[in-house]
């Protein structure tokens, strides 16, 4: 099985999930010396073997180079699982034309190669479990996270179209869609907006229960979980109420902590 952004957080947690039930893992991210932390981890904890590929995923060949990497190894990926991702919060408009572009290449761009690379093979062979991780933010407009939403809007719907499209194949695709979860990601969005302190500590999930509750949804074929009492919520308050309600609500609340 391959992991996508598995250095740090829900990666590096799903990774731990997987090693614990035996499985012979790739590791993928940009930090090699991470990757290898963990890979070392992950064989003396569990005795797992680990493969370390490096790779930015936001470069346009990288899904096709680890693909070949693999092909080498004989190495075969029957569970893929894309959290590599980016997250930038902010004004849109105070934003670069890079910035954007650079969550879209990684978050939208990175993840669709990764799943053209792979998917095929495992229809194929007639089994095959994806895992995308997309977010709570998947759900509804989030102005100050206006470009990272659309991006993980774009991930939960083609999670849900490619999982009917491969109905009967052996092959599931769920969509893990966290709340506010503890990892570097979201250290790294206080130290930019210091707002973001002021989020209760009730609303922010433990990042090993949401790899948990992922994996557990990736191995039973599940189409969509979201960890959390609150964030689920969340989710169905903001599917059943009015967009214009919501628009209306989420700009207030993202005024609040700007």
């Amino acid at each position: 099985m391959l992991i996508t952004g598995a250095s740090s957080g829900i990666g590096a947690a799903l990774a731990r999930c997987f090693a614990r039930d035996g499985h012979r893992i790739v590791l993928v991210a940009r930090s090699v010396d991470k990757l290898r932390a963990l890979a070392d981890e992950l064989h003396k904890a569990t005795g797992a073997q680990v493969l370390v590929l490096p790779a930015d995923l936001a470069q346009p060949l990288a899904a096709g180079r680890l693909a070949a990497q693999l092909s080498r190894h004989r190495f075969a990926i029957d569970v893929l699982v894309n959290n590599a991702g980016v997250l930038e919060s902010g004004r849109f408009v105070r934003m670069t034309a890079a910035t954007h572009r650079a969550l879209i290449d990684l978050n939208v761009a990175g993840l669709t190669a990764m799943l053209a690379q792979f998917v095929p093979a495992m229809v194929k062979r007639g089994h095959g479990r994806v895992l995308n991780v997309a977010s709570i933010a998947s759900f509804q407009p989030v102005p100050m996270l206006a470009t990272y939403a659309a991006t993980k809007a774009y991930v939960l719907s083609l999670s849900e179209s490619l999982r009917e499209e491969l109905r009967g194949s052996g092959v599931t695709v769920t969509a893990l869609c966290p709340g506010i979860t503890a990892t570097n990601m979201l250290a790294t969005a206080r130290r930019k907006q210091a707002g973001l302190d002021r989020i209760p500590g009730l609303l922010v999930s433990d990042v090993d229960e949401v790899a948990a509750q992922g994996y557990r949804a990736c191995l039973r074929g599940d189409d969509i979980v979201v960890p959390g009492i609150l964030n689920r919520a969340t989710v169905l308050a903001t599917r059943s109420a009015p967009k214009s309600w919501v628009r209306y609500v989420m700009g207030a609340l993202a005024r609040e902590v700007s």
